[in-house]
Parts: structure tokens; sequence; C-alpha cells
């Protein structure tokens, strides 16, 4: 497996630039870009500005891991209001633009929500309208992801909706596609479960993956903590993943980033990430 590091560990205003290097000199193999409004890698970036950022990439011999993107808690797929349902497709639309443009084989999507509850004033949905919304959604976008050669990877995140591997594996199986899997995330569901059986369950529909940990105790956006700090057994974690013939990229994501000397937890994680995967340093 290799080891990637989400962009939304760094420190808050950083450039592309200074995280692909400080993610090289930490010793990642990969960087997840994350698609943003605007800025550097925005919904208006042209050809020129990826190219630009591959170069660094190459400049540095750092992979691009992964495209994320937090546009989707603004423009959900389940919206009551249909532009916003509108806007989201075209924010997936331009992240598998982006995504082959980059060579990135998936992209994490939230398929909508039925509520959220760290963002104040959330819509809600029905759940059943949120499932059929999400569908329609995804069938939607299959031909685009196919086109692309860019997987539309699901993630599991604090929404309120897709609350179990067998829900969220028989979704994926309803779209019918190889082009649309899980990005499973190892810490968010600590809280209500365990992250071994929903790598078990969902198997080869895993298509990328993020580490996080959580301490239940803790409770709430509290409990996710540094790696090995938390309550996931990653010896089981590894254990599911050689089980189901995983081998690609696996992402930490830490959120949030230290208020001070914010480097160090790019070093910290990095140093944990070996632990787990057997590396030697």
């Amino acid at each position: 497996m290799k080891k990637g590091i989400n962009i939304w560990s760094f420190k808050e205003g950083s450039t592309i630039q200074e995280c692909i290097r400080l993610a090289k000199k930490a010793g990642f193999d990969g960087i997840e870009l994350s698609l943003n409004e605007t800025g550097e890698l925005g919904l208006d970036s042209t050809d020129k500005e990826v190219l630009a950022i591959k170069s660094r990439l190459d400049d540095e011999g750092l992979e691009i891991a992964g495209l994320a993107t937090g546009l989707y808690w603004s423009y959900s797929m389940t919206s009551a209001d249909e532009a916003k349902r509108r806007k989201a497709i075209d924010v997936c639309k331009k992240q598998l633009e982006l995504a082959s443009a980059f060579g990135v084989d998936a992209i994490l999507v939230i398929p909508g929500a039925v509520g959220v509850d760290f963002i104040p004033d959330a819509e809600v949905v029905p759940y059943d309208l949120a499932y059929d919304r999400a569908s329609e959604a995804i069938a939607e976008l299959v031909p685009y992801a196919a086109s692309a050669g860019v997987a539309i990877a699901i993630e599991n995140v604090w929404n309120k909706f897709l609350l179990s591997p067998l829900e969220l594996r028989d979704f994926i199986d309803k779209q019918g596609s190889d082009y649309v899997g899980s990005y499973f995330d190892v810490g968010n569901v600590v809280h209500s479960g365990y992250p071994e059986h929903w790598i078990r369950i969902l198997g080869r529909r895993i298509k990328k993956v993020h580490f996080k940990d959580y301490r239940r105790q803790a409770g709430g956006l509290h409990g996710f903590v540094d790696l090995l700090a938390g309550d996931v057994d990653y010896p089981a974690v590894m254990a599911a993943l050689s089980e189901i013939g995983y081998d690609g990229y696996v992402t930490g994501e830490m959120i949030p980033p230290y208020a001070h000397h914010s480097e160090q937890i790019i070093y910290n994680t990095s140093a944990a990430m070996d632990a787990i995967l057997g590396r030697s340093r």
C-alpha cells in the first residue's frame, strides 16, 4: 500500500506547493488535493493550471493520491433545492474531469445528507427522499465517470445517511457499475461500529481509504485524535484490508491541524502510518 496525506491536514492558508514539499519531506508517497470553489484548484481551474500543479508534483517526486472536495457540504445531491442538487452534480463532473487530467483513479464523493449536526441550521431531508435523490444523482454521473475512467468513491461521513456497511454496499451495487464504489474512512465509523467489519463487507467495492483515529469516550468531533491515540484497532484494520486484497493508497486525513507547530502533525502522521503499515524508518 502507498502512504498519502490529505491537504486538509496542513495549516490553513498553505499553498499547494508548500504542502507538496512538506509531504515529501515527511516521507509520504502522495498527497490528496481538494477541489475548492476558488483558488489554486477551483471550479474554474484551467488545463494550464492543472499542468502547473502536476509539474510541481513531478519536481518533488510526489504522486497525487486522490482528489477530494468539501463543496458537497454546501451543495448537496439530496437537497430539496433543485439548484443545489444540480450544482452538486456539476461539482462532481468537474472533479471527474480534473481527476482524469491528474491521473487519479477515484474521487471522494459525499452523496448528500439526511442531516449534519456540525453545520448550523443544516437542512434536514427525509431519509427516503435523500436515498432516492442520491441514487438518481449518482446514476446520472456514472456515464461521466466511465468516460473519464475515474470511479465515484462514496465516503462514509457523519451525514446520518447510509448508516451501515450493508446499506452502503447495497447502494453501490444498485448502480451496477464498477465506476461506483466506496471511499472508506476508518475513523468515521468508530463512534457507532467497527471499521474492520465495514472493510470485509464492502470488500472489492473499496476504491480508496482514509486513515483517522477516534476516541469513543470523548464523543463528537472532539473524539478525533492522532493516529494510534484512539480506539481504532489498526492491526485488525490492516488484516481486513489484506483479506480483501486492497493495495491502493491509504491517506491520512488529520482534522483539525495543530494550532501551534502545525508541521509536526504531518511528521507524526507519517511515523504512525509507517508503524501501521509495518514500514521501517
